[in-house]
């Protein structure tokens, strides 16, 4: 996804979700079902996007991706949560459980 088709996505959704992940990341290929899961299971009206950031380093250096996995989450146009390589699962749902439940409320 280019630079223009994410901000495009991210300006058009109330809240989105950006993963970030490499061909080569081993940390990337276990986390990301996780993440997905957790995400549809606990915040459906997010919007998931998975970015190949070795494929589009433009939009991954737009967006201040410098290491995989990077996951951006986003309410309303606006940078909320950011998480990088090791992150809890059950910790990063706890920490967007009241803001999304705010948000769409």
């Amino acid at each position: 996804m280019d630079i223009e088709e994410l901000t495009d996505t991210i300006n058009s959704n109330d809240a989105v979700m950006v993963y970030f992940s490499g061909e080569f990341c081993g940390v990337c290929k276990v986390l990301q079902p996780k993440i997905k899961d957790a995400f549809a299971l606990s915040f459906p009206k997010i919007k998931q996007i998975y970015i190949d950031a070795d494929q589009f380093k433009q939009t991954a250096i737009e967006y201040g991706v410098f290491t995989v996995p990077t996951i951006i989450v986003f309410f309303d146009k606006k940078e909320f949560a950011r998480k990088s390589r090791n992150l809890s699962v059950q910790g990063f749902v706890t920490e967007l459980q009241r803001p999304y439940n705010l948000f769409f409320s």
